[in-house]
């Protein structure tokens, strides 16, 4: 089998290689699974480069999420032939996985394209939708980073609920991608943001959700409700985040964090099919749907990681393992 390593923190696309090993033997209770299609997320790149949350013990797999078929069986529970969702963190930019049958998530035949990005940003924007507020139809939320996948997902998800999203991303030329995609209100950040939100909305919003943090996540807080929350998943401009002393002890806001991988510790197995049920659900009635740049082998893992790391792409950059 190939799959891609790094044997030290940096530039993936000085890092990254791809190196042939021995097919590991199934054990009792293991699946062996053909892997279809693995995103590269912004995460996986941050994280070989060294400045994710948690660092991998050297030398690593990359790859954080995909799909795939299962070829092999030792046990019971699934069958060959079954497309899965593979269990998040394992190493996905492979060839092949071996992972324990009740890790292995079973999806319905579909559009492996859409269906290996399943793992984590959709569920990101479901669970941020639903875990800190009560959201109702009509309510107003306002998102940065709304070209970003995840909230790509956000302004699709939302809409399903009847939920206004006011999306604020970073450069004019992003704007019509999100306009694509159905967000109605759509906002370059600046310094009168807050302004910004009270002319094109007359609302104040209930919920935030921020991957930016630095003075975004100010503004953004300057726009809730009094005792509206804040969630921050990300921090792209690499700058802590700057809230207001007035938002904080004036308007009561709520301040919270989110982790995928803190969710997946604490819910229950039910609890994922569950949340993954409903997302692929949407998937197969065209409701959640995410652009797909371009698709890249596993030997073309330098030139992909270069390609996504540049930015300004128009959809997301995919790895096809055993050929496109």
């Amino acid at each position: 089998m190939k799959k891609v390593v790094y044997e030290e923190f940096g530039n993936p696309v000085e890092v990254l290689k791809v190196i042939e090993v021995e097919s590991q033997p199934l054990q009792e209770g293991e699946a062996r699974v053909e892997v279809l299609r693995a995103p590269i997320n912004p995460s996986d790149l941050i994280q070989v480069a060294g400045n994710y949350g948690v660092r991998p013990p050297l030398p690593a797999t990359a790859g954080n999420e995909g799909i795939g078929r299962v070829v092999e069986v030792n046990g019971t529970g699934i069958n060959v032939g079954q497309l899965v969702l593979l269990p998040a963190g394992v190493g996905t930019w492979v060839t092949e996985v071996v992972a324990g049958i009740r890790q292995l998530v079973p999806m319905p035949e579909g559009d492996v394209d859409q269906l290996c990005m399943m793992m984590v940003n959709p569920a990101t924007a479901q669970l941020l939708l639903t875990e800190y507020v009560d959201l109702q139809p009509g309510d107003w939320i306002i998102q940065s980073a709304a070209n970003s996948a995840v909230g790509g997902y956000v302004v699709q998800l939302a809409k399903a609920r009847g939920v206004n999203v006011v999306n604020v991303v970073r450069r004019d030329s992003a704007v019509e991608d999100v306009k694509a995609l159905g967000g109605d209100v759509v906002l370059v950040d600046g310094p009168d943001l807050a302004k910004d939100v009270k002319a094109a909305t007359g609302a104040k919003m209930k919920l935030a959700i921020d991957a930016v943090a630095g003075a975004t996540a100010g503004r953004l807080g300057d726009t809730l409700e009094r005792g509206g929350t804040l969630v921050n998943y990300g921090g792209m401009s690499n700058e802590p985040s700057a809230l207001g002393a007035a938002a904080l002890i004036f308007n009561d806001i709520v301040v919270r964090g989110f982790w995928l991988v803190l969710w997946f510790e604490k819910a229950t197995r039910e609890e994922r099919m569950a949340t993954y049920a409903a997302l692929t659900a949407a998937v197969a009635k065209g409701e959640l749907h995410a652009p797909i740049d371009k698709v890249f082998t596993l030997d073309e893992i330098g030139e992909a990681a270069r390609y996504s790391w540049a930015g300004a792409r128009k959809g997301k950059v995919l790895i096809a393992p055993n050929g496109i």
